[in-house]
């Protein structure tokens, strides 16, 4: 589940090993040299900047991306006269991602509006951790411990662009049942529901769902995504098995665009949308 794992967080099916990240290695030890400096253990250190000793240690080893928040407190805590703050600017934005899906990455970070319709799992933009680690844990072949985490900092990474890009579009279209069908469990969906509906309240994100029922449905071709570069360009993206398909032919980008427009007027509107997933929500 690389992550392509979901350029549209589609199911990321293993095409290729996550990237190793030399980046996140190189500030892992940076942080562990100022800890050492400071005196001070992983159980010390980890309750001063308030994360778990596991995530210190995750962090140090180069195996998760260290949060905004890690790396302010960090600095502080260590007084590492900048250091950390400088290194971290040039930390890896792309560890575990596989590589059939970093150049739509790359796009996706750069587009001025992003529109994706799934149908097989919640989109990467939108799960949370319990619900990304649920689908990484049951991932076949199974994932190492590293392999989990580095795709977990991946998916992590690529969710800031959410709230760090107000003046991108995002627009997602998702199937009724992908919330019906409870993976990882009732706590991990409730959760999962009240983080979707969270985000639907920012202004820059627009989430409708499909109903479950649904005589007439323009995406019956499978998921999508379209991006519009900041030359105003779309592009496609499709995502498979073991494969993600860039899409650059205008023909084919258009035909996408005509299933997406007739698939908006399909699906519930914004305020049915969250009615219904409130509803789901307390039914949970």
């Amino acid at each position: 589940m690389a992550d392509g794992a979901g350029g549209a967080g589609a199911p990321g099916c293993g095409g290729g090993e996550p990237e190793v990240s030399d980046s996140l290695k190189t500030f892992g030890e940076v942080v562990k040299a100022f800890r050492k400096r400071a005196g001070l253990t992983q159980e010390e250190f980890a309750p001063k900047v308030r994360y778990s000793a596991p995530t210190v240690a995750s962090i140090e080893q180069g195996r998760r991306f260290p949060p905004p928040e890690f790396v302010e407190r960090a600095e502080e805590v260590l007084d590492a006269f900048g250091a950390l703050r400088g290194a971290a600017r040039h930390v890896s934005r792309r560890p575990g991602l596989a590589s059939w899906f970093r150049q739509w990455a790359r796009l996706e970070a750069e587009a001025v509006s992003l529109y994706t319709y799934e149908c097989r799992l919640i989109p990467g933009l939108l799960q949370t951790e319990a619900y990304a680690r649920t689908l990484f844990v049951n991932q076949l072949p199974p994932l190492g411990d590293d392999q989990i985490e580095a795709q977990w900092a991946a998916r992590a990474e690529r969710q800031r662009l959410l709230r760090e890009r107000p003046n991108t579009a995002f627009s997602f279209i998702l199937e009724e049942h992908l919330f019906l069908r409870r993976t990882g469990g009732a706590e991990v969906t409730r959760a999962l529901i009240d983080h979707v509906l969270q985000l639907a309240e920012l202004r820059n994100v627009e989430v409708q769902v499909m109903p479950q029922v649904q005589e007439d449905h323009a995406g019956l071709h499978g998921p999508m995504q379209l991006l519009e570069t900041p030359e105003n360009r779309f592009l496609g993206y499709c995502e498979g098995q073991e494969t993600g398909q860039f899409i650059p032919d205008p023909k084919v980008v258009s035909t996408l665009q005509m299933r997406y427009a007739r698939m908006r007027s399909q699906a519930f509107s914004l305020s049915d949308s969250r009615a219904l997933l409130e509803r789901m929500r307390g039914a949970v």
